[in-house]
């Protein structure tokens, strides 16, 4: 199965040249680092930065440029600092191409559940409510099992919603699946080494599977 970096790399895959994309706290945030640098891509940060690069190198750390998760990163030529409001209006106004997100459940129908565990203090919902209501394109970077072993991927999210009907495609340590109009997690491709049978086995889900999936390549 996949580690988070292997997650990072395939999720990187799905960007294209020209694209703006914002990328959420937690594993999205590694796919900054396996963008190709032959493609011209712009990145967003709600915090209000546009033009992120790749993190620092160790000793060239700069504690004033962060991104939402307020991890140190670097800027690439070009970029522009603005305040929270801007990036804001560029994320309501849908002037993102595409929004990755980290998530702890996921619902056949595309909702999702990332930003409160009940019982458990949080510092705010931060810019996801936003971000899955104004996004057209919305890929989540997940585990596809917690650590008891249970699926995050279900027939109904169990944790209080971010947004409904949002998420469009789903990258996990085990699979990549498509989240299908009707209702329903279409298999695409299987982590190397991982057989359907693993994935079905972790997919509480309606799991849809047509024909040969293929491993994915990283």
């Amino acid at each position: 199965m996949l580690d988070k970096t292997g997650i990072a790399k395939r999720i990187a895959k799905e960007i294209k040249d020209g694209y703006y994309v914002n990328l959420g706290i937690g594993i999205p945030t590694l796919v900054a680092n396996y963008i190709p640098a032959d493609m011209d891509v712009v990145l967003q940060s709600e915090n209000g930065l546009l033009g992120m690069g790749p993190f620092p190198f160790e000793g060239e750390e700069d504690a004033d440029l962060i991104n939402a998760g307020k991890q140190t990163i670097t800027m690439l030529p070009g970029s522009a600092i603005f305040d929270s409001a801007m990036s804001f209006g560029m994320i309501r106004a849908r002037k993102v191409n595409l929004t990755i997100l980290g998530a702890m459940e996921v619902s056949e129908n595309g909702d999702i559940a990332n930003w409160k565990i009940p019982g458990k203090m949080v510092k705010g919902m931060g810019g996801a409510m936003d971000l899955v209501a104004s996004a057209e394109n919305i890929i989540v970077a997940m585990q596809h099992v917690n650590k008891a072993g249970e699926s995050k991927l279900l027939p109904q999210c169990t944790l209080p919603l971010t947004g409904v009907n949002c998420v469009k495609k789903i990258v996990t340590e085990l699979a990549v699946l498509d989240v299908l109009p009707g209702g329903g997690f279409k298999l695409l491709e299987r982590a190397p080494g991982i057989s359907v049978e693993e994935i079905k086995n972790a997919t509480v889900g309606k799991l849809i599977i047509e024909g040969e999936i293929p491993e994915m390549e990283i």
